[in-house]
């Protein structure tokens, strides 16, 4: 059977991943296949991430704010069937967005969520604000270490996911990867980069060939840099109240890196059609041979794209309730949770944002206005709290 590395760079933007400037994410992208165009569920790392394990969207995992719910009892993880398939599975996380308490734990033999208090002393999973969060994280050189000394222990199939948190705030790269980065956030992309290359490097000289191993990188969002990348939009940009994520949907944060290489995938292929994470669970249980989800998964297999054919690109949903955690301090008391649909299809590239519970809906023409900074706003009451008012 073949052993499953699931690797998560958390905080990275696509347009980062993929300036060149990376070169253990470029590696990857040889050895496999790259969707450009790879949109997240979520803006925030519990709710992505449970995407991802589940190929579910939040609304039907069950994880929809950033502290208040758990994983549904009646969803299946990723880990739990390869468990059930006879892997043994192990993960190495690396921040309170991935606590056991969210369910993330399910399924794995071994889960190693241990991370730091916060400078004060506090415990920062009871902590709302996403910026300070970031404080409490274990560093990349320990996640590597520590997920290439289980994978090291595994005399059979194994499925490793290993979360790299270090491109989150406050952006303090302790060593310089990167020369030519242009801000210290690209510093702590290339210093997790470089650390992701370590254990892929250990794994090969512990007897696990890249090429015998099914390898998936992504990241579960991007982040907002307030001004240091043309489609920024938050802090003097006009919207205040986002921390680096979490309150809008644009592509800042929704347009993710994807890559998956291994047995089966295409090398050096980029794909441009529009894909979610919400597909990556049911893509690694074909690549594996497993049966799919019986429950009828949100996502869909990628696999369609390794044909000699070019499927369709696919619609893309994101949402986001962080803003009325973000609300509860009487700062920003008008603010609403959001939802949106990306729609691609061949030059044609759309967005609509609407709010849940409020008038405003926004539509952007991405191919024209790629930076999502002159969309067209329109005002039609939404009565179905659930779904765009159309």
């Amino acid at each position: 059977m073949t052993s499953l590395v699931l690797i998560s760079l958390d905080t990275v933007r696509a347009d980062v991943a993929y300036s060149g400037k990376m070169p253990g994410i470029e590696a990857l992208r040889r050895r496999g296949t790259t969707f450009r165009q790879a949109i997240s569920s979520a803006p925030l790392t519990p709710i992505s991430h449970a995407s991802v394990f589940t190929g579910l969207q939040p609304a039907r995992h069950g994880i929809r704010h950033l502290l208040r719910e758990q994983l549904r009892p009646d969803t299946t993880t990723l880990a739990e069937r390869l468990q059930a398939a006879g892997y043994a599975t192990g993960a190495v996380v690396s921040c309170p967005g991935l606590n056991r308490w969210y369910g993330m734990d399910r399924g794995f033999g071994h889960y190693d969520d241990e991370i730091p208090r916060l400078p004060d002393g506090s415990d920062p999973l009871t902590v709302n604000d996403v910026k300070l969060r970031g404080l409490a994280l274990k560093r990349a050189p320990l996640v590597a270490d520590r997920a290439a000394a289980w994978a090291e222990r595994q005399e059979g199939p194994f499925f490793l996911f290993a979360h790299f948190f270090d491109a989150h705030w406050p952006y303090e790269p302790p060593e310089d990867f990167c020369p030519g980065a242009a801000n210290p956030y690209e510093g702590e992309v290339a210093y997790s980069d470089h650390y992701l290359q370590l254990l892929l490097r250990r794994l090969e000289e512990a007897g696990h060939p890249l090429d015998d191993l099914l390898v998936v990188c992504f990241s579960d969002h991007g982040e907002d840099l307030a001004g240091w990348y043309p489609n920024d939009h938050s802090g003097d940009l006009g919207h205040p109240y986002e921390e680096g994520h979490g309150c809008l949907l644009f592509d800042t944060t929704q347009h993710v890196p994807l890559i998956v290489g291994g047995p089966g995938v295409p090398r050096g292929r980029e794909i441009t059609e529009q894909v979610r994470l919400v597909d990556i669970a049911p893509t690694v249980l074909e690549l594996l041979g497993l049966d799919p989800y019986k429950d009828g998964p949100d996502g869909r297999s990628l696999t369609e794209f390794f044909g000699e054919q070019t499927p369709a690109a696919r619609p893309a949903y994101s949402e986001t309730y962080h803003p009325e955690e973000r609300r509860s301090d009487g700062r920003f008391p008008g603010l609403l949770p959001l939802a949106s649909v990306r729609l691609c299809e061949g030059d044609s590239r759309q967005k609509v944002i609407w709010q849940i519970g409020g008038d405003r809906v926004e539509q952007y023409d991405l191919a024209a206005d790629p930076d999502e900074l002159h969309g067209s706003t329109v005002s039609s009451r939404q009565d179905d709290e659930t779904g765009p008012p159309w």
